[in-house]
């Protein structure tokens, strides 16, 4: 087995933990504070990592060069972009459900990686989109009349349009950070991994403080008041992010992202077995269906 594929199964059951910990704190503060405590808990512990790994199996810490500092500052303004959105998306739609909105991801993520970084897009992926997208509309019609009207009228709603863009955003992260992480060269995947992650929680950290700070400060003491959870939340979050920038630094973002569909598993149990939410036969066809996509995006793409 190659070590990419434990390393993102292991990163999508933390990314699942991360995002029942942030709807949660969706509760008790605003989407902009859940938002921020994934990036500013998590610092932290990204920052022990990289000690760990200089210091403890000696391997030298990368500087940074001009192209990563750019595919590090693009991946993680969409990264914050694509989180907000998907914490705001918690407002309107059950946990599983909304999640599953931002499920083109990797059929996106094969765009962008042709766009950005000449990675090759073949039928298959042009398959995979398309059948991920159509169970996003399964979705959106899922408590609507069931008409083939109402079914591509769906995807101009508004729920779908958030997930949409979500997906976007999360794709172009997903290349840019591949593509930060290949441009240190060296010396390992997990230094590389680190030390990027480092760079773009920091940059993640201090530009989402300080609109905090300017708009926003009741958040702060939201924030301080709910400390406990938030420090969990940063550290499977800096955990699983880890997880997904390594996994990248070895395989290509939209595989990576493909294998990452096994979080729906983990979405569905939170979401029926913590959140006590109930999923209707449409909304699990449309899932399913953006899932397949996702496989098809692997075995045929």
């Amino acid at each position: 087995m190659e070590l990419w594929i434990p390393i993102t199964i292991t990163a999508a059951f933390l990314q699942n933990l991360r995002s029942a910990a942030q709807k949660h704190l969706k509760g008790v503060m605003g989407t902009t504070g859940a938002t921020f405590v994934r990036f500013g808990f998590g610092f932290p512990f990204v920052l022990l990592l990289v000690f760990a790994l200089h210091r403890l199996w000696g391997f030298p810490v990368p500087g940074p060069n001009p192209a990563f500092l750019s595919w590090a500052a693009l991946g993680g303004l969409g990264q914050i972009g694509a989180t907000f959105l998907l914490i705001h998306l918690f407002s309107f739609r059950n946990f599983a459900v909304g999640t599953a909105y931002s499920r083109t991801e990797p059929a996106q993520a094969a765009v962008f990686g042709l766009l950005f970084l000449g990675e090759r897009v073949t039928a298959g992926t042009v398959a995979a989109i398309a059948i991920s997208v159509f169970g996003v509309m399964l979705i959106s019609v899922a408590h609507e009349e069931k008409n083939w009207r109402s079914l591509f009228r769906s995807v101009g709603s508004r729920n779908a349009l958030i997930g949409l863009a979500s997906g976007t955003l999360f794709g172009i992260s997903a290349v840019s950070y591949r593509a930060a992480s290949l441009s240190l060269g060296g010396p390992n995947y997990a230094m590389q991994a680190a030390v990027t992650l480092a760079w773009v929680i920091c940059f993640q950290t201090v530009l989402m403080l300080a609109w905090i700070v300017w708009r926003e400060r009741d958040e702060l003491g939201r924030i301080a008041r709910a400390w406990k959870p938030s420090l969990f939340t940063g550290f499977v979050g800096a955990s699983a992010s880890f997880g997904w920038f390594a996994a990248m630094t070895l395989q290509q973002a939209a595989v990576v992202k493909a294998l990452a569909q096994v979080e729906l598993l983990f979405t569905f149990a939170a979401s029926v077995f913590f959140f006590r939410e109930k999923i209707s036969a449409i909304e699990t066809v449309g899932c399913l269906l953006i899932a397949l996509g996702i496989v098809v995006l692997v075995l045929i793409g």
